[in-house]
Parts: structure tokens; C-alpha cells; sequence
């Protein structure tokens, strides 16, 4: 059975730093891609960040440059790192799996077959 479990997160003020994490339990993370989402109330779920199983990694615009995606294998965890953070970052923050092993990277969201619980970022100005 397949389990993410998120931590980290919560508030921040614009233009500083915050990281959420995301460890999973019955898939190990190297041969899976994943990604992280984001959803506003009232809006649909959005891409954010997405690493490939060969680590290959993949950024929505709005966030380029200044959020980081990372996994520690040994771990089995994924990371995000958020830098800059700006008003408009603020959102429930998700983690995802694809349940195919060597699958290729996605950014939509019905692809994905596992998600975390949620992790909300506030964000101050």
C-alpha cells in the first residue's frame, strides 16, 4: 500500500523561505515520477514542481527559479524548497506519485494515482 505523508509548511512572510516534505511508504521514490500541486480554494489543483524517476525535473512558470524540487532516495522523501516566497504561493500544497513504475513525468493532475494529505502555506506581506 502505497502512503504519502506530508510535513513542513505553514507560514511565512513574502519573500522568505519555507520547504514541505513528503515521505512515502510502499513505493520507493527513485523509480516513480512525482510531482507537488497547489490549490486555492474555489480553484482548480495546479502543477508546481515535478521530478522524473531518472531526476529529471520539471517547474511551472510562475514558480521558476525560485522553488527547488529535490528527493533524498535513501530517505524514500521528496522535498520542495520554496524561495521568494511571494503572496500569491499561498495554497494547500499536495505531493503526488504515479503508481507505474519508469512512467514518464506528467503536470496533470489525473495522472497521478497517489497524493498526500495536504499542506497549507500562508503567506504573509
Amino acid at each position: 500500500q502505497v502512503r504519502l505523508v506530508q510535513s513542513g509548511g505553514g507560514l511565512v512572510q513574502a519573500g522568505g523561505s519555507l520547504s514541505v516534505s513528503c515521505a512515502a511508504s510502499g513505493v520507493r521514490i527513485r523509480a516513480i515520477p512525482m510531482a507537488w500541486f497547489r490549490q486555492v480554494a474555489g480553484k482548480e489543483r495546479e502543477f508546481v514542481a515535478g521530478i522524473a524517476w531518472s531526476g529529471a525535473t520539471a517547474y511551472a512558470d510562475p514558480v521558476q527559479g525560485r522553488f527547488t524540487i529535490s528527493r533524498d532516495n535513501a530517505k524514500n522523501t521528496l522535498y520542495l524548497q520554496m524561495n521568494s516566497v511571494k503572496v500569491e504561493d499561498a495554497a494547500v500544497y499536495y505531493c503526488a506519485a504515479r503508481g507505474t513504475i519508469y512512467s514518464r513525468s506528467s503536470a496533470d493532475s489525473s495522472e497521478f494515482d497517489y497524493w498526500g494529505q495536504g499542506t497549507q502555506v500562508t503567506v504573509s506581506s
